[in-house]
């Protein structure tokens, strides 16, 4: 092992304290101190190299930390030091390597051993990760290392190609290796048993599973509460063992009558052995588990015995009152006729609300059970809920209102089943206007009992509040355009008193987006503080939004977030296994590697990462750098499509926001099927787009003309069929996005949002970008055959550029109107003209990208054509008339640029000049505290419109300078 002096230590220490502290640069220096005095200091060196990667230095930071590792180091500080430093640089492969080499210098030394298990483990080398497991625990015979080598058989089978190796011979193995060491009385550990059971079920073994749960190896599964119960009754389940279910659950529910589990498996057991016409033997145990109830008199008399013994509860229990629901639920779905010994269910439910009714809880538990009321029954069962609510007026016809808490969550409850029922639904205009009213009075009344809540605890009465809005939202889609405005004055209201509802910013994100407006957006998301998998679940409410609207800079903040969650998920999870192992919780390893699996399918990943693309060479492609470049930083090839398309997850999280919607008018399955078709379609589109235009600068380059020999030879004939056949799949998904979009589907206004496709067909950015790209095939067509004899292709091409400003002129007048209309005193806005618009300076940056192609193709055609001119002394050679053509088209692009220029001019002049302040809104429904709120609500709307056409136009005049520059 490498030694130094104390000194050489101290300052090797202090570089640490540098790096640890950010100071980089004087990590290096303090490195290059030290190895001035000692010039084979290990340790100085990987100090250096993790000082120069993150400096920025890979390559310098690599070739140091490789001459290191070339001498195999043994040392304790080299070996951590370049671990660290191979895992900044996201290569762990090369920890295994390191460790490989330590552990042929010092077989016996159980730490490195250990280490090398470990960097098996983040690199999933689970054969390999078998042998260091039995390495390790033949140096040292612990049992979590002969566990260890156990796990990793499991985890190939996991990951085998074929099941049928997994269950032939990894999952066999594995048994025989546990049950060596039950036969020699080795487990000591719960862990080890988790294990074996794990096994037996994988193996399909449910009958020896059970028997290990059973048991004496089982009396070890005491981590979990009822962990044992668990697993048998999972295995009665697998074996269809009705009578073991019925008895475990039946025993489980009398020592806590309040586990809703079990009534679930006590009720499906007693309807199993109903149906296998099932009757306990007359001498013997009714089963392993003991009693059997098989009868609906006796599954009543049972439910009706959990209720008397919760009346005499110390604390009232749930539980039995929903299990008798249940239990008539299932009765009439059977048709039996026994329900009536169970009594009405209106009536139950009612004496359930009497009880429970002051639970937030309680609404969530009877929305399960209204099926079970009529249609005719709704409004008598609300009115008779009410009247045991003890609310009081002031005066006669005044709004009674409750008097405490307790009384204001049971109203609550009452007005939140209203809602589910239809009733608000069934109602007019004026009807709906003055239950709006009611609430927000009802609303404001409640905040007296919240004026003790922290600014992180929600209002009692925020309910009201949001009942108020979805009122408002039914309206709105009704074509009452006055009330989008009132839905955000009202959230905008509970979100100042309620600071942490995030409910409140969920309504307002989705409501400000419809408006088109995204400034608001991005703060709002980032207070809801979302964590972790949240990036995945909810993140599509941002990212959806922020660039179709304009706000580039912002969207490509929320890409940056949302790539930065899953792109450190391959790191964690490696962290969270090695957890796994090292504290014994095998069960948990699978899970970690299904749920790393889930993030790299996931389809939000898939999305993002490809409009994160779209929108950098968007922003940086021919301004800062070229095309060219662009697209070689960031490794895009036209020809690899990583998209995982067979796997993709829609990992959404389509019910964050709260309806209280009866079921016909809620999110349906069918409405997240064809949610995730239309993502998927538009996905296939940005991600085709995104590789042609990657396929542009494999093409620019001038070749000898008519040589398609030497042309097939350098692999450039097969990029322009690699472009030709993209332009064809782009093709087909268009035609599916057209006859997908045909269905005119309408998703619930708190579900799914729908794509950009329906705009990107509808204002012509489809036809104009898919034109683009013929335009390259018949350029290279032309750079291929020569200017002689191709006066068809120069004519085709002529016609193409023509057609394209046409197209674009059309997309431009697409995007003219106002953003903000002033209608009858009622704000309308048009966020439509701003997608158009964000869709016009896509389609012409990728003309430009192809116009950028066509000079490079066209210059050298030009320059040879003059150098005939003096060689022959001519001043009459006739020039082809493709490059009138194109010289034509790019005064024609800038001229159509400018005039887009002055158009954006002209909306933020409107927008400057627009004093929304002054508008009073026409509706009588604003009160005077909601007016500050309304003022707040149209400036934000305002300002992010003006922000969006300020960076639209921003974009536009870097597009206006780079055509300037197309001159051939």
């Amino acid at each position: 092992m490498q030694m130094w002096g104390e000194r050489g230590r101290i300052n090797a220490s202090a570089g640490y304290d540098y790096l640890d502290n950010g100071n980089n640069k004087m990590a290096i220096q303090q490195a290059d101190k030290l190895l001035k005095k000692h010039k084979d200091l290990h340790c100085a060196k990987v100090l250096k190299a993790i000082g120069l990667q993150r400096t920025g230095k890979q390559d310098e930071a690599y070739a140091l930390a490789q001459e290191v590792a070339a001498l195999e180091p043994t040392d304790d500080n080299s070996l951590q030091a370049l671990t660290i430093l191979y895992r900044e640089m996201h290569r762990p492969e090369l920890v295994t390597k390191l460790y490989e080499a330590a552990v042929k210098k010092v077989p016996n030394s159980e730490e490195y051993h250990s280490h090398l298990f470990m960097a098996y483990a983040r690199v999933g080398e689970y054969k390999k990760m078998q042998q260091a497991g039995m390495a390790l625990y033949k140096i040292v015979p612990k049992n979590p290392y002969y566990f260890w080598s156990v796990m990793s058989l499991i985890m190939q089978s996991i990951s085998a190609q074929d099941e049928n190796l997994s269950k032939t011979m990894f999952l066999p193995l594995a048994e025989r290796m546990v049950e060596k060491m039950v036969k020699e009385d080795k487990i000591e550990a719960e862990a080890e048993v988790e294990l074996y059971y794990m096994i037996l079920e994988r193996l399909e073994k449910y009958k020896e599973a059970l028997d290990v749960v059973r048991g004496k190896l089982g009396e070890k599964l005491t981590s979990e509460l009822q962990s044992r119960e668990n697993k048998c009754m999972a295995m009665y389940k697998k074996l269809r063992r009705w009578p073991e279910c019925n008895a475990l659950s039946r025993r489980l529910l009398l020592k806590n009558s309040d586990d809703w589990q079990f009534y679930i498996t006590y009720f499906d057991s007693v309807f199993q052995l109903i149906d296998e016409s099932w009757t306990p033997p007359a001498e013997e145990e009714h089963s392993l588990e003991g009693e059997v109830h098989c009868s609906v008199e006796q599954a009543v008399e049972f439910i009706e015995e959990r209720i008397t013994e919760e009346s005499k509860s110390s604390r009232p229990l749930r539980g039995p009152y929903l299990a008798k629901l249940e239990l008539i639920r299932r009765l009439r779905h059977r048709g039996c006729n026994d329900e009536y010994k169970l009594g009405d269910p209106e009536e139950l439910m009612f004496q359930y609300f009497k009880k429970f009714g002051d639970k937030p809880c309680c609404f969530t538990d009877l929305k399960v059970f209204v099926d079970l009321l009529s249609p005719s029954q709704y409004s008598k069962f609300i009115q008779q809920l009410l009247e045991v609510i003890p609310l009081s007026a002031a005066a006669e016809n005044e709004v009674a209102l409750p008097g405490d808490i307790k009384a204001l969550q049971q109203h609550l409850c009452v007005v939140q089943l209203s809602r589910l029922l239809g009733i608000y639904h069934a109602m007019d205009k004026k009807e709906k206007l003055t239950v709006v009213r009611e609430l927000m009075f009802r609303y404001r009344h409640g905040l007296e009992f919240g004026k003790s809540c922290l600014k992180t605890e929600l209002q009692f009465s925020d309910y009201y509040c949001l009942l108020a809005v979805h009122l408002l939202l039914d309206l709105w889609l009704e074509g009452e355009e006055a009330a989008v405005w009132q839905c955000l004055t009202l959230l905008e209201e509970g979100l100042a008193h309620s600071p942490s509802n995030a409910q409140f910013k969920l309504l307002l994100i989705r409501i400000y987006c419809r408006l088109g407006a995204f400034e608001p957006v991005a703060e709002l998301y980032s207070s809801l503080d979302a964590k972790h998998i949240q990036h995945d679940t909810i993140g599509y409410l941002l990212t959806r939004y922020a660039e179709s609207l304009g706000h580039y800079a912002a969207a490509s903040q929320s890409c940056n977030f949302a790539l930065r969650f899953f792109h450190s998920n391959q790191k964690d999870t490696s962290e969270y296994i090695i957890q796994a192992y090292k504290y014994g919780a095998f069960e948990k390893i699978p899970e970690f590697i299904a749920f790393r699996n889930r993030l790299n399918s996931s389809l939000h990943f898939a999305q993002v990462r490809t409009e994160r693309m779209l929108l950098d060479l968007l922003l940086e492609a021919n301004i800062s750098t070229s095309l060219e470049e662009s697209i070689k930083s960031m490794s895009l090839s036209p020809e690899e499509d990583d998209i995982p398309w067979k796997d993709l997850r829609d990992n959404r999280d389509l019910t964050v926001l709260f309806s209280w919607d009866p079921k016909d008018r809620d999110i349906s399955e069918e409405h997240r099927k064809l949610s995730l078709e239309e993502e998927t379609l538009w996905l296939r589109i940005r991600s085709l787009t995104l590789r042609l235009v990657s396929g542009l600068p494999t093409l620019s380059h001038t070749i000898q003309p008519k040589n398609s020999e030497k042309t097939a030879e350098n692999g450039v004939s097969s990029r322009i069929d690699t472009i030709r056949s993209l332009l064809q799949q782009l093709e087909a998904v268009a035609d599916s996005g057209k006859k997908f979009l045909e269905q005119k589907i309408q998703y619930p206004v708190l579900g799914p949002p729908p794509t950009r496709m329906a705009g990107f067909f509808s204002n012509g950015s489809c036809q104009c970008q898919t034109s683009l790209f013929y335009l390259v095939s018949d350029i290279y067509e032309l750079d291929t055959n020569g200017l002689e004899d191709s006066a068809e292709i120069q004519e085709r091409i002529g016609n193409s550029f023509k057609s394209l400003v046409e197209r674009l002129t059309d997309l431009f007048n697409k995007c003219k109107g106002d953003l903000i209309e002033v209608r009858d005193g009622t704000l309308k806005t048009h966020p439509n003209l701003l997608e158009n618009l964000v869709f016009f300076v896509e389609t012409i940056s990728i003309a430009l990208w192809v116009s950028s192609y066509c000079d490079s193709v066209l210059r050298p055609f030009k320059s040879n054509l003059q150098k005939k001119k003096k060689k022959k002394k001519e001043s009459s050679v006739a020039m082809p008339p493709v490059f009138t053509h194109f010289l034509d088209y790019v005064t024609e692009l800038q001229t159509l640029t400018s005039n887009v220029i002055d158009h954006i001019k002209g909306l933020e002049i409107i927008l400057t000049a627009l004093k929304l302040e002054e508008l009073s809104l026409k509706d009588t429904l604003l009160l005077q505290e909601e007016k500050k709120f309304t003022k707040t609500v149209q400036g934000k709307v305002q300002s992010s419109y003006h922000h969006s056409v300020q960076e639209i136009g921003e974009l536009l005049k870097k597009r206006l300078d780079t055509i300037k520059k197309l001159k051939i």
